[in-house]
């Protein structure tokens, strides 16, 4: 419980600061932190949460990476299920309190809420395979840079900073092409509330980072050169 309750508090703290930045920040006048602030803040909020939640529940954050983790070997099936309910229900927490300070302000209206999408809904206009290609390559990296940063013989203490980097790129990449997902509970929290189309998109957000998962956690399985210790 102590482990789903950690997962819990990370996914919400995952939502809030990165789909926070891109609600609240992203485009305010004059200082707007645009796409490459975003990008900082959904890193930023995973490498605090690999140092504050890590040792405690190893801070996946995220459905795709806990099945990752299970196809490299690195993970416990009976977790599996709760670990994920636990992130999509911390992600849709996030998006509740990230809805009750946005809608404090005048005018407010729902918009994208920084929900994932593609083709009319993705920021750059990307078609559906692109956005499907886009989101299993760079959910494939993102566990390759798991896989490989909290290896037992990598350098000890580092591999918050790998993955926040590593996300702050990924997203740097693919912001324009899908508002960049690689997390199903990031992308099921913001369709909760955005509803119609992108609860109608949202099988993409699942499908894609699953597959990009399942495939980085065979590769890694095969390129690992030592086993764990």
């Amino acid at each position: 419980m102590k482990k789903l309750v950690a997962e819990f508090i990370g996914t919400l703290w995952l939502v809030l600061g990165g789909c926070g930045s891109a609600v609240l920040a992203a485009a305010y006048p004059e200082l707007g932190i645009g796409f490459l602030g975003v990008a900082l803040a959904f890193g930023l909020t995973v490498l605090t949460m690999v140092y504050a939640i890590g040792h405690i529940s190893g801070c996946h954050l995220n459905p795709a990476v806990s099945i990752g983790l299970f196809v490299g070997g690195r993970f416990n099936k009976n977790e599996l299920l709760p670990y994920i309910a636990a992130q999509v229900l911390g992600g849709i927490a996030g998006a509740g309190i990230l809805y009750l300070i946005a809608s404090g302000k005048p005018g407010f209206e729902m918009g994208g809420f920084a929900a994932n999408g593609y083709a009319e809904h993705s920021p750059g206009g990307y078609s559906m395979l692109a956005a499907l290609v886009s989101e299993i390559v760079m959910t494939f990296m993102f566990l390759i840079i798991i896989l490989g940063a909290t290896h037992s013989k990598a350098p000890k203490g580092l591999a918050g900073l790998a993955i926040g980097l590593g996300l702050t790129l990924i997203h740097l990449i693919s912001i324009p092409v899908t508002n960049t997902s690689v997390n199903p509970a990031r992308s099921t929290s913001q369709a909760f509330f955005v509803g119609d189309w992108a609860i109608d998109q949202l099988w993409l957000f699942w499908l894609a980072p699953i597959v990009g998962a399942i495939l980085a956690g065979l590769v890694y399985k095969y390129i690992s050169p030592e086993t764990e210790e």
